[in-house]
């Protein structure tokens, strides 16, 4: 069971992610707080919060947190829990016989050659690779 001091890191590493990704570069806890009092008229927040928030040492009550989704376009549901919202299927596959799915998994030629080619990559390279996959795949979960 995750503690609350897991749920503010948690909760941190995803402010974290989504300011990475935002249109207007934030590297400073007040340039957080500045942005952030710019949206969120009713109480404004100090860097030293925005720093609590950044550090993981505390989180930010929900109605903070429904500004910061709507300003940063993510989801409030995974800014605070990490949940991504399900979206209807785009395509409706039958899988009646559960056949299509395990189609599904099986990799391509393509794939595989590219694993090949990841795994001759030097380590620091495939992490970067790996980083930029990570964030294709939650920009599918969470963004617009």
């Amino acid at each position: 069971m995750p503690t609350y001091t897991d749920e503010k890191v948690a909760f941190s590493n995803r402010l974290k992610q989504a300011l990475k990704r935002s249109k207007k570069r934030i590297e400073t806890p007040a340039e957080l707080a500045l942005h952030f009092n710019l949206r969120h008229k009713t109480s404004p927040i100090t860097p030293q919060a925005a720093q609590k928030w950044l550090s993981g040492k505390s989180r930010p009550t929900i109605d903070k947190i429904s500004t910061l989704a709507a300003w940063l376009n993510v989801s409030e549901q995974w800014l605070r829990f990490g949940i991504a919202e399900s979206k209807p299927a785009k395509n409706a596959k039958s899988s009646a016989s559960g056949l299509t799915a395990l189609n599904d998994l099986k990799p391509k030629e393509s794939e595989l050659m590219l694993i090949h080619r990841l795994r001759k990559l030097p380590e620091t390279r495939r992490l970067l690779v790996l980083e930029i996959v990570e964030q294709f795949s939650i920009e599918g979960d969470i963004w617009e």
